[in-house]
């Protein structure tokens, strides 16, 4: 069947403007007439979906995973299916779903025409597909220019985490659960929606993006340098074995701070706390190989 894609390609991420024309052409191998529109902000990106929804079956969405934060809601209201080239730097939405990070891969999966729906976390209205956080990888998002993104890529997040562990000091927070508040000094806390982010850590070892509950964990350390023993367990999502990481499920949380700290969604600071996390589930389709049989 010949189906028409809107086509949004972030062409100010790192690789967007070169990827941009390839990516219509590997749509076009695959049997899928792209209509491509630009889009200069992401603001924008959502409006632009809803505008052309009636012209077209799907919409495909080329960038990292702020890029596809942004069109979360469009594709919700608009009523399309969403397709993932990733073309970002660490591509974690991709790395849940298992699409190919390659152009020609992720194509495929969208011509398969095998569709998945997934959760969508919410925070203070704003949404992430991958985690919302309060503390380091806030202050990594702020200190992580677009500029060092296109120069670095890679080596970029590496240099400025770096930078931002050197200088990290703990704060405190209230966390409120569905059954209790727990008062904390915290390095970071992190909830997560899907299973990956920050380039391949894990949320937590049994997370994924459709199992219709957030995972929250908070790094209650006092000496940052500590995060290089826990490395190996982030990357499996087993630092809850941790005495000093706390680990919990639930469907809503509110995190409080004695002043208003920026939140990270999906690597873009989009609110500051308080903060009210919840979870929409099974609100967005998107494209997606065929699971493994469990």
């Amino acid at each position: 069947m010949h189906r028409r894609a809107l086509l949004i390609v972030n062409a100010k991420s790192r690789s967007g403007a070169a990827q941009r024309d390839i990516a219509a052409e590997r749509l076009k191998d695959h049997g899928i007439e792209p209509v491509h529109v630009d889009c200069g902000r992401r603001e924008d990106l959502s409006p632009l979906i809803v505008q052309h929804a009636k012209d077209v079956d799907c919409a495909v969405v080329g960038g990292g995973d702020g890029t596809l934060n942004a069109a979360a809601f469009g594709v919700i209201e608009a009523g399309l299916p969403l397709g993932i080239l990733p073309l970002g730097t660490a591509n974690d939405l991709a790395r849940t779903l298992e699409i190919p990070f390659d152009l020609d891969g992720a194509a495929q999966v969208i011509a398969d025409g095998r569709t998945r729906k997934i959760d969508l976390g919410i925070v203070n209205g704003e949404p992430f597909f991958n985690v919302a956080s309060i503390g380091l990888s806030a202050e990594l998002a702020q200190k992580l220019t677009r500029d060092i993104k296109r120069r670095w890529g890679r080596l970029g997040y590496a240099m400025v985490a770096l930078n931002v562990l050197m200088h990290a000091k703990p704060f405190r927070a209230t966390i409120y659960g569905e059954n209790e508040a727990a008062h904390v000094r915290t390095l970071q806390i992190a909830v997560g929606n899907g299973r990956f982010y920050g380039g391949g850590n894990a949320v937590e070892q049994d997370a994924t993006i459709d199992d219709h509950h957030l995972d929250l964990y908070s790094l209650e350390l006092e000496r940052a340098w500590k995060l290089a023993l826990m490395a190996r367990s982030f990357r499996h999502g087993r630092h809850g074995a941790w005495n000093e990481v706390r680990a919990v499920r639930a469907k809503e949380f509110d995190i409080r701070t004695r002043k208003p700290k920026p939140v990270n969604a999906d690597g873009e600071i989009v609110t500051q706390t308080p903060a009210h996390f919840s979870i929409r589930p099974a609100a967005v389709t998107v494209f997606a190989p065929k699971q493994a049989e469990s």
